[in-house]
């Protein structure tokens, strides 16, 4: 965590302004506000189905809102057409919960698939000289790792090989959905920590979706807490820890009882 003084907070690269987002009956977001100051990590929590992905597929414009608006880097994402979302697209990287790999491609052509689809104009060497610092870059070896397929890598390597991708277009935002799910305590530690060295290194803002209470705390300067389709706690990360909100005060402690009702 580090000195949450260095962010402007009045000029966030990103802003979400009163996003509604219903599925038929079904109201998923009911009216979330939040900032995501350029440079920082911020950590979206919330029970599961609670809509955190649907958040960031809005910011990165998989999904349209039903109603607010989302403001990336000066645009109004929920405005734009398909055009101007590729346009926006070249300052994101995604990492997916599952990788996201094409199983048909090997690890070089699924990191180099972004510049062939955003970046005509590179040559093969171009692309190649990127795609292995890129994966040199998320701790791989590049010369070994680069021939082979999804299925012939460990969990833990497949992250790095998708984070790898999401990195290779050098963005300003980077959105990661839970991106330790999956691996043992050890290989999530690691990932974290490489988020955060890529962070320093890049100068990148990022945004988490994770159920991982010990890699949040690590990963993050700020965190939000969504229930119920509202953000009903954003703080940096002391306060968030040690706020007295009742919600937050169960999430943190793993406990059944409380103001968060079960059912079923």
């Amino acid at each position: 965590m580090r000195n949450i003084n260095q962010f402007d907070l009045a000029n966030p690269i990103i802003k979400i302004q009163h996003l509604r987002k219903v599925f038929g009956t079904k109201e998923v977001l009911k009216d979330v506000n939040m900032i995501f100051p350029q440079g920082s990590t911020t950590v979206i929590l919330g029970l599961s189905g609670s809509g955190k992905s649907t958040i960031i597929k809005h910011i990165v414009g998989l999904m349209k809102a039903t109603s607010g608006e989302i403001w990336v880097d000066g645009v109004n994402v929920s405005a734009c057409d398909e055009q101007e979302l590729r346009a926006v697209r070249k300052n994101i990287g995604f990492l997916f919960q599952d990788g996201a790999m094409f199983d048909s491609m090997n690890i070089f052509d699924n990191v180099a698939f972004p510049l062939r689809e955003h970046f005509k104009e590179l040559t093969e060497e171009e692309i190649e000289k990127r795609v292995m610092k890129m994966l040199s870059l998320t701790g791989l070896d590049a010369q070994r790792v680069a021939r082979l397929f999804p299925n012939e890598l460990s969990g833990g390597m497949r992250k790095r090989a998708g984070l790898a991708r999401a990195i290779i277009m050098e963005p300003k935002i980077i959105l990661y959905d839970e991106p330790t799910s999956g691996l043992d305590p050890i290989t999530s530690d690691l990932i974290t920590q490489l988020i955060l060295d890529l962070q320093e290194k890049l100068g990148v803002t990022s945004i988490l979706i994770t159920h991982d209470m010990k890699e949040s705390f690590k990963a993050a300067d700020y965190l939000a807490f969504l229930f119920e389709g509202e953000i009903i706690e954003w703080a940096d990360n002391y306060a968030f820890k040690n706020t007295s909100n009742p919600y937050v005060r169960q999430l943190l402690n793993g406990s059944g009882e409380g103001p968060i009702q079960f059912n079923g």
